[in-house]
């Protein structure tokens, strides 16, 4: 009961008046407001011109002299009102308005798998500090420019293991890849294929609008069950794009000993099969050399596989003039009600 009561009334309220809420309001025809200021000059001028033409009567007194009384000043009281009610009539016609924008935004985020090589070639320090921690450090930095997608990570060396399922907790993701050392998988070798089996077994049944692999090897299929041809064919068929970069190059790799000796390693990165697979895939193959190069790889897959970010604005516009127009109302009718009593004869001076 109490509550529509208070619904019927919220515009009796002193707050309407003041300066913060006139500044927030927008005002869709503010020229009224400028005829503000000239409504008192308006009253003073009628006044003045009053004064001037009202006739006077002659009126013999005794002599003496006649003092001022303070209640003189009654019979200005209902000009202050009607003064009142015409401000807040031009108040009204300026029409303020509040309006509340909402944006909701969506997107239909990627689905991505992270596979690292973590075999023992990924030591060779070609990158700095090595290939292994180069691709680490490159993939978190991928990571942070993600914000919508569902993220997992595999890593595999002689074996293959789902280290990170899809989410969207990038902070467990990032923990999970610093965690990522050279023997983390004590069997050695590189198992590209059972590799992609495990990051599509881990996105088959993704309904993303969007399902990428990142695969990230420095070798050539040495270990596993499965080929990589066959799990590159597995991806297309669940319409999973893979993205094949080789880090390194073929040929001799200088290798810095522990005792400052140089060693020359024979490394030999199979370009023809990563090729293939991102062929295969739908995806695309990039080599990197170097950091740099690895960096501007992850740039354009970034790039390639942004997810659309849409927004749907909602406008909500509240009128207010009935509020100033209520106390407009109440102004004038009690101003008619002054007029009827003894303030607006009092004596004049």
């Amino acid at each position: 009961m109490l509550a529509p009561l208070k619904t019927l009334f919220n515009w009796f309220d002193l707050d309407w008046f003041r300066v913060s809420t006139f500044k927030s309001f927008e005002w869709v025809e503010p020229v009224f407001l400028y005829f503000i200021p000239a409504v008192p000059l308006l009253f003073v001028l009628r006044w003045l011109i009053s004064l001037n033409a009202r006739r006077q009567l002659e009126v013999a007194f005794f002599k003496g002299n006649i003092s001022w009384h303070w209640s003189s000043i009654l019979r200005f009281i209902p000009d202050l009102y009607l003064m009142a009610f015409v401000m807040l009539v031009l108040v009204a016609l300026a029409r303020p308005q509040r309006t509340d924008e909402r944006v909701n935004q969506y997107t239909e985020g990627i689905d991505l798998m992270l596979v690292l090589d973590t075999s023992g070639s990924m030591e060779l320090k070609d990158f700095k500090p090595n290939r292994l921690e180069a691709a680490k450090e490159v993939a978190l930095n991928f990571i942070n420019g993600r914000t919508h997608d569902r993220i997992g990570l595999v890593v595999f060396a002689g074996y293959a293991y789902s280290l990170t399922p899809l989410t969207t907790d990038y902070d467990l993701l990032r923990e999970n890849i610093k965690s990522i050392k050279l023997g983390l998988i004590a069997n050695d070798g590189t198992a590209i294929g059972s590799a992609l089996a495990v990051a599509i077994n881990r996105m088959r049944e993704s309904s993303a609008k969007s399902k990428v692999c990142i695969l990230i090897s420095d070798g050539e299929n040495t270990a596993g069950n499965i080929d990589p041809a066959t799990a590159a064919k597995l991806a297309y068929g669940f319409n999973i794009k893979i993205y094949a970069i080789g880090i390194g190059k073929n040929g001799v790799v200088p290798v810095t000993q522990n005792n400052g000796r140089i060693n020359y390693v024979q490394t030999r990165l199979d370009e023809a099969t990563l090729r293939e697979i991102a062929h295969t895939a739908n995806g695309a193959f990039y080599q990197a050399s170097n950091k740099n190069a690895l960096n501007s790889v992850f740039k354009k897959i970034d790039q390639l596989e942004k997810a659309e970010i849409k927004e749907s604005r909602f406008r909500n516009t509240h009128d207010y003039y009935q509020v100033y127009l209520k106390w407009a109302i109440l102004l004038f009718l009690t101003w008619l009600f002054l007029k009827n009593t003894y303030l607006a004869n009092a004596l004049e001076d």
